[in-house]
């Protein structure tokens, strides 16, 4: 048997630091996502893609979680968003590995399986779990759902260049920093749970943007600064940036803002950047079953499935 699953990316996070000794981020789903086949593999081999020692690892974790000693898994995976870049490509194939397998089981996975998963493997972005939340992303001790997010779309600015979320997380120096911009982050926080509580797209932006420019003590972004001054002067309302990643985010109404101006723009100034065109969704994982027939592996054409169902949050 083969179980399908689907996880969004995100374009970094709303929000992250530490507000009263409690270190989080918000998150900030997009629709672009990552889709994991699993086929079951009789004997407890495990194959997975070059690069996807994550995807791997979920497989395994959610294995011995169902207590499942004689089958192993075969993965396949579609991801069109490049990791190392805070796109949360290795979360959304963790999620969708996990629910992927429980599937081809038969079984379902709880939220909070899903959430131990994936904190088994890294530190996670947070994006299977439903609509905008508040989330502890190193230890999954806390999480707080703030609301579906608002018709927004994203304008996503590669920079260049990676960063390791696992290597990021162990500076030395990163708790200091985190204190030092505490107050800010404290505000931003307010700005964008009022601006989902009262449908105020003007304050989650406030927020955000608060957020993105405390963060320059901690990973600096030399053209951050100037990115807002273009952006707001073309009419949008704000930006977000991967507080452990590369990638900055603007944010605008579609029927206010001329996107491919703003990108003709942007890249008069800064032509070494890349754009990937993005809207703000609800988090989640979605998965389903699927029967094989023929015994070829990842042959698609001969899957019977059905419809994907929610895992985690809303159904669609």
């Amino acid at each position: 048997m083969r179980g399908v699953a689907r996880a969004h990316g995100a374009c970094g996070e709303l929000v992250q630091g530490i507000v009263d000794g409690r270190y989080f981020l918000i998150t900030c789903p997009i629709d672009i996502n990552a889709e994991v086949t699993v086929t079951l593999i009789p004997g407890g081999r495990f194959e997975a893609p070059p690069g996807k020692s994550k995807a791997l690892a979920a497989a395994r974790l959610t294995m011995e979680r169902l207590g499942e000693k004689r089958w192993g898994a075969g993965l396949s995976i579609y991801n069109p968003l490049p990791p190392g870049k805070g796109l949360a490509s290795s979360t959304a194939d963790v999620a969708a590995a996990a629910a992927a397998t429980a599937k081809a089981l038969g079984a379902e996975l709880s939220l909070e399986d899903i959430k131990d998963i994936a904190l088994a493997v890294e530190p996670s972005d947070g994006t299977f779990m439903p609509g905008v939340v508040l989330f502890d992303h190193l230890q999954g001790r806390f999480w707080e759902y703030l609301g579906e997010p608002p018709p927004l779309d994203l304008l996503i600015i590669d920079l260049g260049g990676t960063v390791d979320t696992v290597l990021f997380n162990r500076r030395r120096d990163l708790l200091k920093l985190n204190l030092n911009k505490e107050e800010n982050v404290r505000r931003a926080v307010k700005l964008v749970r009022e601006g989902l509580a009262y449908g105020r797209e003007d304050l989650l932006c406030e927020g955000a943007t608060i957020s993105a420019l405390a963060n320059q003590e901690i990973l600096y972004k030399p053209e951050l600064e100037t990115l807002i001054e273009i952006a707001t002067t073309m009419g949008a309302l704000g930006v977000n940036i991967a507080h452990s990643g590369t990638v900055i985010g603007i944010f605008y109404r579609s029927h206010e803002v001329d996107c491919k101006g703003l990108e003709v723009k942007i890249r008069s100034v800064f032509p070494h950047v890349n754009f990937l065109r993005a809207k703000m969704t609800g988090g989640g994982v979605e998965a389903r079953r699927a029967s094989c027939f023929g015994g070829t592996r990842f042959l698609w054409n001969r899957h019977r499935v059905g419809p994907f169902t929610a895992v985690t949050g809303r159904g669609r």
